[in-house]
């Protein structure tokens, strides 16, 4: 009797799981399973002398590109694999590169820590937010590639959506380039949300809210603290962060130390890490900050609606008035992001209303 192929193995084990999650696969995922096969295939059946082409999957959120990650990973029956949050390995990726920073490569000793024998590497939410971030990640990709690593990441944009501000993007083309070269490029961008059938629990991101005018009757209905008038210094990595408050999994900024202060898109991972309840205090006129507070704030808002924190914004002004007149890029995935919070209806507060 033939044995199995690992492949179909693999591609039927991942549909039993489907099923008992109550999935009806479409066609957009039924084809990433099938590709997700043929990768097992080509990294468990020898000989091959070469080093399999990685796999780049794309599509917007719930669509269920962790679950065919995750349900690819469990499956593969392969010891030297690794599968993290890529903001995570690309935290630990700046930690060791720091600890390693006098071994002459300082990227090539952190990816041997880190890595070691690895074959297969899951990156799963791909996202680039800033130009240095994007320097580093095009040295990351080739030392990835250069070590015969297979690799496959998700991401909610194709690679060509990466990085779109137009000040930076063409600094990016050759990675993208890069990208294209050494991996097939799969869109799972169907109809089909399923974020509501992945789990009973309500998304954290959804359940927080835009308050405005934020006063003290509308704080007290959702358990909000008040704004403090001081602040407090926040360690985060090798610097300090000045924030408002620190109560267990809540942080407290004003929009001012957090986005007009020079902060990084790496601060903002390494606080999610440890804190996933964030209050945002007088949000302005987006147009009336600097461009570079401008586009902190837009990567704030990417990096908690990945990683799908609970977030209370505060302003003076409605969403729509505080964001409509910024021309910065990006700014409509922003506006789109912000609206799926939970809009608070103004209450008087108990000391302004008249005694009848």
């Amino acid at each position: 009797m033939t044995p199995t192929a690992p492949g179909a193995t693999l591609i039927a084990a991942m549909q039993r799981t489907a099923s008992g999650r109550g999935y009806t696969l479409d066609p957009f995922q039924l084809a990433a399973i099938d590709r997700l096969g043929r990768m097992a295939d080509e990294l468990l059946v020898p000989p091959r002398r070469d080093t399999p082409r990685s796999l780049y999957l794309w599509g917007p959120v719930g669509r269920g590109k962790s679950f065919l990650l995750d349900g690819f990973f469990d499956a593969m029956p392969l010891a030297q694999k690794r599968r993290v949050h890529f903001h995570a390995f690309f935290r630990e990726l700046h930690q060791r590169m720091f600890e390693h920073a006098d071994s002459g490569n300082a990227m090539e000793a952190a990816l041997e820590q880190m890595l070691g024998d690895c074959r297969l590497l899951c990156f799963d939410e791909f996202h680039l937010h800033d130009i240095g971030d994007a320097m580093l990640i095009s040295r990351l990709f080739k030392a990835i590639f250069a070590r015969g690593v297979v690799l496959l990441t998700t991401s909610n944009y194709p690679p060509d959506g990466l990085l779109p501000n137009p000040l930076y993007h063409e600094r990016f083309l050759p990675t993208i380039e890069l990208i294209e070269q050494r991996m097939d490029i799969l869109s799972i961008a169907g109809e089909v949300d399923y974020r509501g059938l992945e789990s009973a629990e309500p998304d954290p991101f959804h359940q927080g809210a835009y308050l405005c005018p934020g006063n003290e009757a509308q704080r007290e209905a959702l358990g909000l603290p008040r704004r403090p008038t001081g602040g407090q210094d926040l360690q985060v990595g090798h610097r300090l962060l000045r924030v408002l408050s620190v109560d267990g999994q809540t942080l407290q900024f004003s929009f001012k130390h957090l986005c007009e202060g020079p902060t990084a898109t790496m601060d903002y991972l390494a606080l999610v890490a440890e804190h996933d309840r964030w209050i945002l205090e007088d949000l302005p006129r987006l147009s009336s900050a600097s461009p570079a507070a401008q586009q902190r704030f837009i990567n704030l808002i990417d990096v908690l609606y990945d990683r799908r924190c609970q977030l209370f914004l505060i302003s003076a002004l409605p969403l729509q008035e505080a964001l409509n007149s910024a021309e910065v890029a990006d700014i409509s995935r922003t506006r789109s992001r912000l609206s799926q919070l939970r809009q608070i209806p103004v209450i008087e507060d108990s000391l302004t209303t008249s005694d009848m």
